[in-house]
């Protein structure tokens, strides 16, 4: 392992930082960086793997929040290519200020307590990306790629998988980490669609109902959707009132999203 101890890892900032050089060399491999790509780093950290991937595309981005590890790693960085190190909370950043060609490859460690934003962050401006290669706890990858009808099934897996092409690419171990994580990693390839995987005419409505779904999971749609359903609303629209939300695809949250009643 080649541990980068130059800082410490914040706890309040989820940190990290990958350290061991095999799960490093797997990670380059699965995002194959190239020279000439718009490839866009989130969180880099102490550079683990900003340098790697500098070294085979001669050129990227890379926000970092942590103001402490920004002038190591420019140091390190400008030995190897150039990098574009833009301090900002990602959350915060529009992709077309980065000023790069589309379309991007966002690639990145994220910490575990903002995991989900950042992938939805990523969704609203996912015109602008090829792909997305993330390291998660690996629960949330189990959620990402979850299908209808296994307990990891729910809001996350119905959303992301609206957009995008969903693979779980391998595991990590804790130990790969400095400090070690109390909990498994993963690493998932999220591929934008070219048009979204069901019809959805009202996003709002879409969303609005997978969230009351999955807000009470554990109930029958007839309860949870209460407020927007009758019985012959589900009767209409061919979907058992008495099945709970895990059971039910993205396409039929699609059709219930659209529906309106005609009396």
């Amino acid at each position: 392992m080649n541990v980068m101890a130059e800082v410490r890892a914040a706890k309040h900032l989820g940190q990290h930082f990958l350290v061991d050089e095999r799960v490093i060399d797997q990670l380059v491999s699965a995002i194959d960086p190239r020279a000439g790509e718009s490839l866009v780093e989130i969180g880099p950290g102490l550079g683990a793997l900003t340098l790697p991937l500098l070294r085979e595309s001669g050129a990227m981005s890379a926000i970092e929040f942590d103001r402490r590890v920004l002038e190591p790693l420019q140091i390190k960085a400008d030995r190897i290519g150039q990098l574009n190190l833009i301090n900002a909370d990602i959350l915060q950043v529009d992709f077309t200020s980065l000023g790069l060609a589309s379309p991007l490859k966002v690639v990145g460690n994220l910490p575990y307590n903002l995991s989900s934003p950042i992938i939805f962050h990523c969704l609203a401006q996912r015109n602008l990306i090829s792909d997305m290669v993330f390291m998660l706890q690996k629960e949330v990858v189990e959620r990402v790629c979850a299908e209808p009808g296994s307990k990891a099934y729910g809001r996350l897996s119905i959303m992301v998988q609206l957009y995008c092409a969903c693979e779980a690419l391998f595991d990590i171990a804790p130990d790969a980490f400095d400090p070690p994580p109390k909990v498994d990693s993963a690493v998932v390839r999220l591929t934008p669609l070219a048009e979204p995987a069901w019809h959805v005419e009202d996003f709002a409505r879409f969303d609005e109902l997978v969230r009351a779904a999955f807000t009470q999971r554990r109930k029958m749609v007839r309860k949870s959707l209460q407020q927007y359903f009758s019985a012959e609303d589900f009767a209409v629209l061919g979907i058992d009132p008495t099945a709970r939300p895990e059971t039910l695809s993205g396409e039929a949250f699609a059709r219930l999203a659209d529906y309106r009643r005609t009396s």
